[in-house]
Order: structure tokens, then C-alpha cells, then sequence
């Protein structure tokens, strides 16, 4: 869901061969809680529900799953290009009795052409959508999901903004290449929604609970394999990967990257 933790070790779920188990104890790849879930299902359910649902980049599709449950008879659309990420998505579908309405499709949403929807999720994951460069990669991804959405849809859009300026110190302890200008403030965030051709029906910030939980949960699995496994061949390379990854939220975006959650309406 958030595309500053996406990596190659994405793939790692654990295994019989001893290797490091990966995001494992997280529901949602993404700051976002249970009770903030069920809430947007809630409304996207309640009103106008969606026939088709459409989800970019969904990963394991821990949200569209349940906006199926909510909707009996309601199909979906996962895209994504994480092979270990879909398997994970179909078995979860299989548990939950969808594996009828729902498909996994590994391939690139850059110039999808799976929709319209009535429903279209793309939850930290506009990435998926473009191969536009910061800061551009905003407007592209809202261009693209507005050619998604039928007339009258929805989009639920999940995506970055500064919660307040970040100094040179901070942005230098994130990821690679970080800068002030690369994302929005939430303002200017909803501005661009609005210039692409939607109106706001609401707007919702992920809290500190819902980032410390992610950011714990991203990792945990992975410390306490570490912990029990110190002369592991991998021990070293994981471990440097964890240190890295907690400095990064610690020293450096922790109380200044935002999520913002944004429910779309595309205008006519």
C-alpha cells in the first residue's frame, strides 16, 4: 500500500529452508487500521454499491476482499505485478468463499485496460499506475484512475503528502533521493484530485497509532526471526536491512509523511 516500503524482500513470506519470514502480521500493507477499514467499506457499500470493483496495485487485496463481503454479488479485479503478493490474495479469497468473484491478474497497471468499475481502489499504490517521476507521478496516477471510474463510481485513493515540511536533516534520512517537492501538502494533494476531474466526498488522514502499528508490523516478523536466529547466513544482510529500514522511519519521515485517504467522485 505505501510505495516507500516496497523492496525485493517483499517476496519473503518465510519458508521451510529457514529463510526470513516478511510482512506476515500485517493486514493491510499500509497505515490503516481495522476500525478505519470497516468505516470506508461502510460507506462505499452503503451507498450506491459497487458491481464491479477494480483494485491497482492491490497486493494481497486485503481491502477489496472484504468491500466483496460487503457487497454479495459484487466481482473484482486485482492488478499487481508481486507473483507471491496475488498467491497470497487468492488464498485469503479461497478462505473467505470468493474465489468465484475475484481474480488476481499479474500484470502492469500502466495503461490497464480492466476498466471502467464502479469501484476503483488504489491504496498507496499510483505508482502502479504511471512511470511519471515525482512530482508528476500524482496528477498521472488521478488522470489514469479517472479514465477507470464509470460515471457514476467511485475511487477510493490512498496516497503521500507532507504533514508538514520536511528539513534537509530529515529528508536526508530517508529514502534514496527524498526531497521537499516531491509530494503535496493534504491541500494541495485534494487540489490535484480536483483538477483531474473529481470531487472530494471525504477526506481522511492516517493518525500516529495507524503509522507506528504499520511500521512495527512491517517489521516484526522479521526481528524476531533475527532474534532467534543470530548466525543465520542471512543474519547479517537481514539485519543491516532492518536497521536501515528503522532509521529511515525514525530519524527521518516519522511526523512528516502523510497518508491521506481520499474517496473520489468523478464529476460530470
Amino acid at each position: 500500500m505505501d510505495q516507500h516500503h516496497g523492496s525485493d524482500h517483499d517476496n519473503d513470506h518465510g519458508n521451510d529452508h529457514g529463510t526470513p519470514p516478511r510482512l506476515t502480521r500485517l493486514t493491510f500493507h499500509g497505515p490503516l487500521s481495522d476500525a478505519r477499514a470497516a468505516a470506508i467499506i461502510d460507506r462505499l457499500a452503503g451507498t450506491a454499491p459497487p458491481r464491479t470493483v477494480l483494485d491497482t496495485g492491490c497486493g494481497w487485496g486485503a481491502f477489496m476482499l472484504p468491500v466483496l463481503e460487503a457487497v454479495p454479488g459484487a466481482t473484482g479485479v486485482g492488478v499487481d505485478l508481486n507473483a507471491e503478493d496475488l498467491a497470497r490474495g487468492r488464498a485469503a479469497a479461497e478462505q473467505r468463499g470468493l474465489a468465484d468473484r475475484v481474480a488476481f491478474v499479474e500484470e502492469s497497471g500502466i495503461g490497464t485496460t480492466r476498466g471502467p468499475a464502479d469501484l476503483v481502489l488504489c491504496l498507496g499504490a499510483g505508482h502502479a499506475l504511471t512511470d511519471q517521476s515525482p512530482p508528476g507521478h500524482i496528477k498521472a496516477a488521478l488522470e489514469a484512475l479517472r479514465g477507470l471510474v464509470t460515471p457514476n463510481g467511485r475511487v477510493l485513493y490512498g496516497e503521500g503528502f507532507w504533514e508538514q515540511p520536511p528539513p534537509p536533516d530529515r529528508l536526508a534520512a530517508m529514502w534514496p533521493g527524498a526531497s521537499a517537492g516531491e509530494l503535496p501538502d493534504l491541500a494541495g494533494l485534494v487540489d490535484l484530485a480536483v483538477a483531474a476531474g473529481f470531487r472530494p466526498s471525504w477526506i481522511e488522514t492516517a493518525n500516529a497509532d495507524e503509522w507506528d502499528a504499520f511500521e512495527s508490523g512491517y517489521q516484526s516478523d522479521t526481528e524476531d526471526w533475527l532474534a532467534a536466529h543470530p548466525g543465520h547466513p542471512l543474519a547479517a544482510e537481514t539485519r543491516a536491512r532492518l536497521d536501515a529500514h528503522r532509521a529511515n522511519w525514525l530519524r527521518g519521515y516519522r511526523g512528516y509523511l502523510g497518508i491521506a485517504y481520499l474517496t473520489l467522485t468523478p464529476a460530470t
